[in-house]
């Protein structure tokens, strides 16, 4: 069996494409120091696939700590780059530190990538990159505008070091920009597992309707759109878990042209925030307490996707549709509160 390097494996995106990738026969070990994640995921990715999974509670701007989980897999063919900070509001607010860990995790991991001549690596990236597009949808060719936000800058030097890396190395690379992430495994084992306040939309919809949270603010009603609130391209996780997989079978296979690609991972289907609100309320029969504030800095008003090129070259196709990202959104939450798995108020604990 080929082993897969997945960092960030115990997170939202990191636990549903381990899912994927032992369904599809890869071995895969995991690194993960949890500061943004629940150790317990990994537990829960073993009930679905029946496999244990290693995991390296490493931080990876340590390079020392990084470099010995590759003495200690040699056999590594490949690595799937998720492990980063991810809030745009917080990034805002903390600059430095979103540099500081998404940047220096990065560099000290393609150190290791070339060291150790890992033929793979693909890179978690963001439509954050595109900035404020001119219009949607963007497709891969889009001119990046400067990034609304200290996090969709990380993501646009991410991108610029992975793109210098490939010129000089042996590993082929893959860039994959993620668009909105939502939902939940189809068992509901798995799901979006926020530390504290939700910074995502679909979290905060399933902790209001759960009655975690009194309440949410839908951030501006004032945008030209076509109900006043932001628009968003929202994409089933296990839809974005999968096309991990086909990325490294894409390289596997010999197919790429270059040695750095990138793909739109998006359904091409531009959702309102309130529509999105209003879909939830009527699959799941749920009211939602939600209140319209003022716009948060770093949104941008409107942004989609064309998935034109993941479709041809690696074979992806969005198999789920908004009204089952609702519903499995809404059976995770519902199943969070059955096992009565509930946020302690420290990073990387449950009770």
């Amino acid at each position: 069996m080929v082993k897969i390097l997945v960092t960030g494996g115990c997170g939202y995106i990191g636990s549903h494409t381990l899912v994927d990738l032992i369904e599809n026969g890869y071995d895969v070990v995991s690194v993960d120091n949890n500061s943004r994640s629940h150790a317990s995921m990994l537990e829960r990715v073993e009930r679905i696939t029946g496999q244990k999974i290693k995991n390296y509670k490493v931080d990876l701007c340590n390079f020392d700590d990084t470099f010995a989980i590759f003495q200690e897999n040699t056999d590594i063919r490949g690595v799937i780059h998720f492990a980063a900070y991810k809030s745009v509001n917080e990034s805002v607010e903390l600059p430095l530190t979103y540099f500081e860990n998404n940047l220096y995790s990065l560099i000290n991991l393609l150190k290791c990538v070339q060291d150790f001549e890992i033929p793979w690596f693909v890179f978690s990236s963001s439509c954050t990159v595109y900035g404020t597009p001119d219009s949607s949808p963007v497709t891969e060719t889009t001119p990046p505008k400067p990034a609304e936000s200290p996090y969709g800058y990380t993501k646009q030097m991410g991108e610029q070091i992975v793109n210098e890396f490939a010129k000089s190395a042996l590993t082929k690379c893959i860039l994959l920009r993620y668009f909105n992430p939502v939902g939940a495994h189809p068992s509901a084992i798995i799901g979006e597992m926020p530390v504290g306040k939700p910074q995502n939309l679909f979290p905060a919809i399933t902790q209001t309707a759960i009655g975690k949270l009194p309440g949410m603010i839908v951030h501006g009603n004032d945008y030209p759109t076509r109900d006043g609130s932001c628009i968003r391209d929202f994409v089933h996780v296990c839809d974005i878990a999968h096309a991990h997989t086909l990325a490294l079978d894409y390289i596997a296979e010999g197919k790429n042209k270059s040695s750095c690609e990138v793909y739109n991972l998006g359904t091409g289907n531009g959702v309102t925030v309130l529509e999105a609100i209003h879909a939830f309320e009527r699959v799941n029969g749920v009211k939602l307490n939600y209140t319209i504030g003022p716009r948060r800095p770093g949104d941008i008003m409107a942004i989609y996707a064309s998935n034109d090129l993941a479709k041809s070259q690696l074979g992806w196709e969005p198999k789920f549709s908004l009204e089952e990202m609702v519903a499995s959104a809404w059976k995770w939450e519902q199943r969070l509160k059955a096992d009565e798995v509930v946020f302690s108020g420290k990073p990387g604990e449950l009770n």
